[in-house]
């Protein structure tokens, strides 16, 4: 199978992360910080090392970093966490469901109104579109760092310094970003990253995390168990066991440090052009197909994921995916949970095919998908 569909979830994985999830189901399949004993201890402090890891790459304190299952439950957190009745929230005119969703709920229970700023291919004018929506209620301004469908990076250092100099919070939604595009929590002005662990970052389905500023606070979404203050019927007032109510995924979380560990032996800039490369050969081709419908520029670095969309003659784009499954090159179609880029974009009537290349994408299987697709 020819994948590219590396935006839902990366694959394939590293071998370390696979042998790593091995290891961690057989060694430390216990809970963490629950216990005294030896192999509980041993464990929370693997999962501490992952914390270390993530905190690293993205300058944020270890303890400020807390699992999730994946980057939706990390913003439905960090964006019902931070807010209160009566409170303004911007938005991208990109967002995936994972934050339209959640404001659209929070205003339809009467907590809060929002707005969304529309992306220009012009960073300053997409700085200026956040600005203009600035109230004096606004408590929050929520950005991806990269669009899932279209591939388009958002300037996440200049809207943080915008939010920073009105006192907002600025929450990133790193699920295309984390992992190929340089995020620097400090120098970005980022209270809050949200991430999955599948994607960009080679770790296990079922893994995320949620990294806060030092001095953030955060109302709870989920309480229960931590092993800590369990005398308190209130959720600990500390990171990370505020955010981390019942079990923690071992084995997920350990894969995820070892996702990470890979990309800091290859490279994180050297997967980054790799993609970019074998994003510009897919993009190269699809232009001169006369038969295909592009809707972004030229892939270019820092400006583009590794992404491309796509439509193929008058045909719905779900009807061009299953003709390349039938031929085994497996591409995603339709909207992508992201009703807010299509419409944007106006491709909202049928959705495109989407192509995720990763770092074990090969020029090679490029030619096949841009052949294959020549003679559909």
């Amino acid at each position: 199978m020819i994948y590219f569909d590396n935006g839902a979830t990366s694959y394939p994985k590293p071998q370390n992360v696979l042998s790593n999830t091995v290891y961690a189901l057989k060694n430390y399949s216990f809970n963490s910080g629950r216990g005294g004993y030896a192999a509980s201890v041993h464990t929370a402090e693997k999962i501490y090392s992952v914390r270390e890891k993530i905190a690293g790459m993205f300058h944020f304190e270890p303890q400020n970093v807390a699992f999730t299952m994946n980057c939706t439950q990390a913003l439905n957190m960090a964006i019902k966490g931070s807010v209160k009745k009566g409170d303004h929230v911007i938005i991208s005119s990109l967002e995936h469901n994972a934050v339209w969703r959640v404001v659209n709920h929070l205003k339809n229970d009467g907590i809060i109104q929002f707005d969304t700023a529309d992306f220009s291919f012009d960073e300053e004018e997409t700085v200026l579109n956040f600005e203009r929506l600035i109230r004096p209620n606004t408590s929050v301004i929520v950005c991806m760092a990269a669009s899932n469908v279209f591939g388009v990076v958002f300037p996440i250092s200049k809207i943080g310094a915008l939010a920073a100099k009105h006192n907002i919070r600025f929450i990133v939604d790193g699920a295309q970003g984390a992992g190929i595009i340089p995020i620097n929590a400090v120098t970005d002005n980022i209270d809050i990253l949200c991430a999955p662990g599948h994607k960009c970052l080679f770790g296990n389905m079922g893994t995320g995390f949620i990294a806060v500023k030092e001095g953030t606070r955060l109302n709870t979404l989920i309480d229960g168990g931590t092993g800590s203050e369990s005398v308190n019927p209130d959720q600990p007032d500390f990171f990370p066991d505020r955010l981390e109510a019942g079990t923690l995924n071992n084995s997920g979380i350990i894969s995820l440090g070892a996702g990470i560990d890979f990309i800091q032996s290859r490279g994180m800039d050297k997967i980054y052009n790799h993609e970019l490369a074998v994003t510009d050969c897919l993009f190269n081709g699809l232009s001169k197909n006369e038969n295909v419908e592009l809707y972004c520029p030229k892939p270019e670095k820092f400006k583009s994921a590794p992404i491309i969309s796509f439509n193929f003659r008058d045909y719905p784009s779900e009807k061009t995916a299953a003709m390349l499954a039938e031929r085994n090159i497996a591409v995603r179609a339709g909207l992508h949970c992201s009703p807010l880029a299509h419409t944007f974009f106006n491709t909202l009537d049928r959705g495109t095919v989407r192509l995720c290349p990763s770092a074990f994408t090969t020029g090679k299987e490029c030619e096949i998908f841009l052949k294959t697709l020549k003679k559909m």
